[in-house]
């Protein structure tokens, strides 16, 4: 058991993080650590994905609705969970985009919007953080937003100077970007399915992703995988943990149309990008507390 170490997951909105990371932070709650998910927005603008929830009570309702998916999303992981009370972006669709709402997350001046991370992480001292790359993970202004506080409050955190008033200051020793949905995880699953004699929901993202590299006449970024950590025994308590999100996953939907048995033989890890480390571990990992039991008393 490894109690004493610490994981701290930062995300977006509700129901990130149950389809980033989720089987990671179930298997370490499984090992003893504590997990702590924090949330920057509640979500509030966020779209009903799931037909069977598009009704306008709840659309009217989104902001007690979507807590009330998390608190289930949450006791399913096994983890901790708070949110920082920032208010959702939205998603601007159209050609021009249309400005973002005045008020929200991702137009809140950085060193505000840093704070209440860098109190979260003095409050729970975590060894590792997790969250997204420059891009987001995808370009949504909430995750680009969430990335440049998570990278400002890491550093921040640690600083006496910084932020004074909240708190002792505690250095985290690892950041990782998550690395969810890349090539060689889908092609991996696609091709097992192939082999299998059963139809794969892939071919659809592949001619996605090759429109949108054209359009941005270049390929795909993705960030390097430097660390895949196995937990295909928890790819289950992380769909159920997804489907507990039911505004926004729809049962029968995409997500869930690749067998379990074939993801755990095809591709048994959740993967990430080592971003930030103040301490020693050799590359390829499998662990993302590599190097820093020896620092941890256990």
């Amino acid at each position: 058991m490894r109690s004493q170490l610490r994981l701290m997951a930062v995300h977006a909105h509700p129901d990130d993080e149950s389809s980033k990371g989720a089987a990671t932070m179930a298997r370490y709650v499984g090992e003893g650590v504590q997990v702590l998910v924090c949330t920057l927005t509640g979500g509030e603008r966020g779209d009903i994905l799931n037909p069977a929830m598009d009704q306008p009570e709840i659309k009217a309702d989104m902001t007690r609705i979507r807590r009330e998916e998390m608190a289930r999303a949450t006791a399913i992981l096994g983890v901790e969970q708070r949110f920082l009370g920032f208010v959702d972006s939205g998603l601007p669709e159209g050609d021009p985009k249309p400005p973002l709402p005045e008020g929200c997350f991702a137009l809140t001046p950085l060193a505000e919007a840093t704070e209440p991370l860098v109190r979260a992480i003095r409050e729970f001292r975590p060894h590792v953080m997790l969250t997204y790359d420059e891009n987001g993970g995808y370009p949504h202004p909430d995750h680009v937003m969430t990335h440049q506080v998570s990278v400002a409050a890491f550093e921040a955190a640690a600083d006496p100077d910084a932020y004074p008033e909240s708190g002792e200051p505690w250095q985290p020793l690892k950041m990782y970007y998550f690395v969810s949905f890349h090539g060689a995880k889908f092609v991996a699953l696609h091709e097992e399915m192939l082999r299998r004699g059963l139809e794969s929901p892939y071919t659809e993202i592949f001619e996605e992703w090759e429109e949108r590299a054209k359009a941005r006449g270049g390929d795909r970024h993705e960030p390097e995988i430097t660390t895949q950590v196995p937990c295909a025994d928890f790819f289950e308590v992380r769909d159920e943990a997804l489907k507990a999100h039911a505004t926004q996953v729809d049962p029968d939907g995409f997500w869930f149309r690749c067998p379990l048995d074939v993801q755990r033989a095809a591709w048994p890890t959740e993967d990430y990008h080592l971003a930030r480390s103040v301490v020693d571990s050799d590359l390829p990992e499998d662990d993302l507390f590599a190097g820093i039991q020896e620092r941890v008393r256990l």
